[in-house]
């Protein structure tokens, strides 16, 4: 016990301390990463907290984590740059990659629920978008899986507190917009998040005796509720961009959560190559209110 509590030290302090490195040296060196968000903010400072994950987050979940740092710092470097003959980005080929090879990998070690541990990808990078998101959101939900796998055990699941000190170090900077994740810092987070979901799925399923159903089940509701906490975090800057970006008037909070979900590059090229051209005009309220009119608006209309 004593050796695991001086590791989330550890953990938290070299988070804290790395941060600041990599703060300096992308801001000197490195470049911006989106300037039309917050003016001018450095470049996946994210690498602080993905190699801290790597050598102090448990085996195999951080076997996961390095294989998805490597697609997302591609994404990072290679940005928007678009394939050439193909309407694809360089950074949504990447960032799809990842996140299948997370989903076959994973399979071998925590079977069908790898699926979901790949999907919490899109819903942290979207809270990547605003200061302190990401990181507000990865705290809650560590606390929760901390409490529900303490109430089916009575023990504590230190993987999840190394996260928990991870984050807290690198985040007092990202609180105040001065830094960003970048797409290695929020797809390691969600990963190790995703990961730590899965454990908490499986010891339930075990527990209740519902298995690889009710882990499946337990890690689905936990991304949706993930999803549901960025949503309302977000709520206001979602509120502006759809009625502005997207001209969906009067957005409710199923039109957030679609947007969380489902929203972004990688989003919008499968809406392109499901859609095309089409436009879906959404009348039912009830599809109103569960967010449809985010999920078949097409961005490729033009």
């Amino acid at each position: 016990m004593q050796s695991e509590l001086l590791n989330i030290i550890i953990a938290l302090i070299a988070s804290a301390v790395l941060t600041l490195i990599f703060k300096e040296l992308i801001t000197r060196y490195g470049g911006n990463l989106y300037t039309n968000v917050r003016g001018g903010t450095p470049r996946a400072v994210g690498m602080a907290p993905f190699l801290i994950l790597i050598l102090f987050y448990h085996a195999p979940g951080n076997y996961l984590i390095a294989l998805i740092g490597i697609f997302a710092l591609i994404d990072d470097l290679a940005g928007r740059r678009r394939i050439k003959g193909l309407k694809l980005e360089f950074g949504q080929l990447s960032r799809g990659i990842g996140m299948l090879m997370v989903m076959i990998v994973g399979y071998f070690i925590f079977g069908p629920v790898s699926i979901l541990i790949a999907l919490m990808i899109q819903p942290l990078n979207i809270a990547d978008m605003q200061p302190g998101s990401a990181c507000s959101t990865i705290i809650l939900m560590c606390l929760i899986v901390l409490f529900g796998i303490f109430a089916f055990t009575s023990a504590i699941f230190y993987p999840v507190m190394i996260l928990l000190a991870i984050c807290i170090g690198y985040a007092p900077l990202d609180y105040k917009g001065k830094i960003m994740m970048g797409e290695i810092g929020n797809h390691s987070f969600a990963v190790a998040l995703g990961v730590s979901f899965a454990v908490f799925g499986i010891i339930a399923g075990n527990l209740t005796g519902s298995g690889n159903y009710g882990a499946f089940l337990i890690t689905l509701i936990l991304l949706l509720l993930t999803s549901v906490v960025i949503a309302f975090i977000r709520r206001k800057n979602l509120e502006i961009f759809l009625k502005e970006n997207l001209q969906i008037q009067n957005p409710n909070l199923g039109d957030y959560i679609m947007d969380v979900l489902t929203g972004g590059g990688l989003g919008d090229l499968l809406r392109r190559l499901i859609l095309r051209k089409r436009s879906i005009s959404v009348k039912n309220r009830l599809f109103i209110s569960l967010g449809f009119r985010r999920l078949l608006y097409n961005p490729h209309l033009d």
